[in-house]
């Protein structure tokens, strides 16, 4: 039976939750398929990567990822008050915009909305929260 390890190209189900339960992502949902991905490669978040290695072929297990081992804690630097009239009319909380930078096209979410500004976030959506996948190795090669 093959493991797991730090050059694998793997085959892997998941479901990733947050602390409280809350599922933000799964390939068990319909229409989804088994993640694959070759690990070393900066593919995967961290935690997730190195919650894979050492496990075997047909083997589950479930990983707590630290928010320094997933996206990160959340960057202030990434969140902007920005006067209203430079985001589209009607904006509301929650929703996803994308923005032009040198870098080019980013997406955030708009944390507030206020009478003469928003407040964005660049941030990635599950920056500063910890996570936790319940794995199961589909195939290693």
């Amino acid at each position: 039976m093959k493991t797991v390890d730090v050059n694998s190209t793997v085959s892997v189900n998941y479901t990733g939750r947050l602390e409280d339960g809350t599922v933000f992502d799964s390939s068990l949902n319909p229409g989804r398929e088994p993640l694959s991905a070759t690990l070393g490669q900066g593919s995967l978040i961290p935690g997730f990567e190195s919650g894979l290695v050492g496990m075997s072929e047909g083997e589950t297990k479930t990983v707590n990822i630290p928010c320094v081992d997933a996206y990160g804690e959340v960057n202030e630097q990434l969140i902007a008050e920005v006067p209203k009239d430079r985001v589209p009319e009607g904006v509301e909380e929650g929703q996803m915009l994308q923005t032009m930078t040198q870098q080019g096209p980013m997406n955030v979410v708009v944390k507030e909305v206020h009478d003469d500004h928003v407040i964005l976030d660049a941030n990635h959506p599950l920056a500063g929260k910890d996570l936790i996948f319940d794995l199961e190795v589909v195939s290693v090669n």
